[in-house]
């Protein structure tokens, strides 16, 4: 593809973090909005008027059908990832799928072979492994700055004061809901990052009268290292990550997963390094998406069809472990 070419986007699925992507691809250069999708034409269009984007869609199928549509962002409730990811991959557009990938392994496992069937770019939308002070705080990690990592430890928790109803994402179990797939992933990609599979997760929930998890607590289990982690929609947090090691730590700082700075301790030695991101931080892996399509490559090398593999087998075993079923 030419680089001067612009990638067209659309959007599927219109709520709060589709507003936040929107706003973020305007800041591309090469990236044009050309269509969006809500199963309501009302708030369609008031989505597309808001962001200047000429085709508005009452139906998932119609924008899905659109031939002028390069890649798809999908921001849909979770049980709707697979079904429509594998629907857009065989109709020739790219996929960038908001996480998790899926429900579970074998969803996600059948949307990564249709991506590589039909040799379209897929990827779970795991903002935070573009995000700069996260990409700088890594390569430190890996570089041995802080010695060799015995100890992590990461929350993500807000108080949600509106949880009941159907059709709520966080606790309506038809939609996929639970503090675990929604925020509790985040800890999980963390330590799953750092330190790789887990050789042991023990967990522990409180659920919502559905049987959505309310609050998951976990310890993962790692030859030399552990992890403890949490995910709540009951009660708020400093939403920091601290990875330890031998020769000192790194704090990435509040809100951690789109953090706009980090932290590194070693010994008397303290500094906060300031990465602040371009717009909300969305931008990071559109720029990625753009460049693996220019390149032709399915996959990124930083977030790949192998890691999202891994991180949603994790999930499953979180899930297995506090016994949250989906109908599905």
């Amino acid at each position: 593809m030419n680089n001067k070419v612009k990638i067209r986007w659309g959007i599927i699925g219109l709520g709060n973090i589709a507003h936040q992507f929107a706003k973020d691809l305007m800041l591309i250069d090469d990236a044009e909005l050309v269509a969006v999708a809500s199963r309501n034409l009302e708030k369609s269009q008031e989505f597309a008027k808001e962001y200047d984007c000429p085709k508005a869609y009452s139906s998932y199928e119609a924008i899905i059908n659109d031939s002028e549509i390069d890649i798809l962002y999908i921001a849909t409730p979770h049980n709707s990832h697979a079904a429509l990811t594998i629907k857009a991959l065989k109709n020739n557009k790219h996929v960038l799928c908001e996480k998790p990938v899926a429900l579970n392994y074998d969803d996600a496992l059948q949307m990564i072979t249709t991506s590589k069937a039909n040799n379209k770019f897929f990827m779970e939308a795991f903002w935070t492994r573009f995000n700069p002070s996260f990409r700088e705080a890594y390569s430190k990690i890996k570089n041995g700055e802080i010695g060799e990592i015995k100890y992590i430890n990461a929350d993500f928790a807000f108080y949600a004061d509106n949880l009941e109803g159907i059709g709520n994402r966080k606790t309506d179990m038809s939609l996929g809901g639970g503090s675990l797939l929604d925020i509790g992933v985040y800890p999980l990609f963390l330590c799953y990052v750092v330190l790789g599979i887990p050789t042991e997760i023990l967990a522990k929930s409180n659920f919502h009268q559905t049987g959505a998890d309310l609050q998951t607590s976990m310890i993962l289990q790692y030859d030399n290292a552990q992890a403890i982690l949490h995910s709540s929609f009951v009660s708020s947090s400093n939403i920091k990550a601290t990875i330890n090691g031998t020769k000192g730590r790194i704090n990435l700082n509040t809100i951690w997963h789109q953090t706009q700075s980090y932290t590194l301790n070693i010994g008397d030695y303290e500094e906060e390094i300031l990465l602040p991101t371009k717009g909300k931080g969305f931008t990071y892996e559109i720029e990625e998406c753009h460049q693996c399509i220019k390149e032709n490559r399915i996959e990124s090398n930083l977030w790949s069809h192998q890691n999202s593999l891994d991180l949603i087998k994790i999930v499953d075993q979180v899930r297995n472990q506090i016994g949250l079923e989906y109908p599905s």
